[in-house]
């Protein structure tokens, strides 16, 4: 289930490394969970509608962005919260909270990035990060949410096939800075082949690594 939030305009410049403040943000909303603890079946977007300045970016007319929850019971939780304590960061207060049950995606294979997608993997003592030119990169994001599938207790999808679109003229390798550690991303729509329940699953939970932090939100 997603839920899309819109908010008031900024009343102080939003840093262009603002992903900080929004899992903070989250946090907050979600209170004490066991969500914390365990596999992130839930993902968030960036926040949508701003324009760049010189200093970060600026919401004239309010942002927008979405959070999807595999189990639809925090969906509840988090609304409750908003209502009761809106405010974001920044002067960014929620207005408004619109719930998407379910998309229609059994003829979608195409999807486009909300955030981007984080691929890690522990080797030795040492931490690799993989980008859309890594030949194995499509496979460890089958691998991720098949793993996620499991946690979830459902049947993993044999036919599922996930693939950068490499053709994307604008793909880029990005930067980004989470918990003081610098992480290399991917801005690249994927394409996802696989049965409906599957891509509704990826629909909640995003794809790659940490997206309780922020990364691989699809749309």
């Amino acid at each position: 289930m997603r839920i899309y939030l819109n908010t008031t305009p900024n009343s102080e410049n939003v840093p262009f490394d603002y992903q900080q403040k929004m899992i903070g943000t989250l946090h907050k909303w979600l209170g004490k969970n066991q969500l914390h603890d365990f596999m992130s079946l839930y993902s968030f977007s960036w926040l949508m509608n701003g324009k760049i300045t010189e200093e970060g970016f600026s919401f004239e007319k309010g942002a927008r962005w979405f959070v999807s929850f595999y189990d639809e019971s925090y969906v509840k939780e988090v609304i409750k919260s908003i209502l009761n304590e809106p405010e974001m960061f920044l002067g960014l207060t929620v207005t408004d909270v619109n719930i998407e049950e379910k998309a229609n995606l059994e003829q979608q294979n195409h999807f486009r990035l909300a955030s981007p997608i984080f691929i890690k993997r522990k080797i030795g003592d040492n931490i690799q990060f993989y980008t859309f030119q890594d030949a194995e990169a499509n496979d460890l994001l089958v691998e991720t949410i098949k793993h996620k599938m499991e946690s979830a207790n459902l049947p993993v999808d044999e036919t599922l096939k996930i693939s950068f679109d490499l053709n994307y003229p604008n793909k880029k390798i990005k930067m980004v800075r989470i918990h003081n550690i610098d992480c290399k991303c991917n801005m690249c729509p994927v394409i996802i082949e696989g049965k409906e329940y599957t891509k509704d699953f990826i629909w909640n939970v995003g794809l790659g690594n940490s997206t309780g932090s922020g990364f691989g939100a699809i749309l």
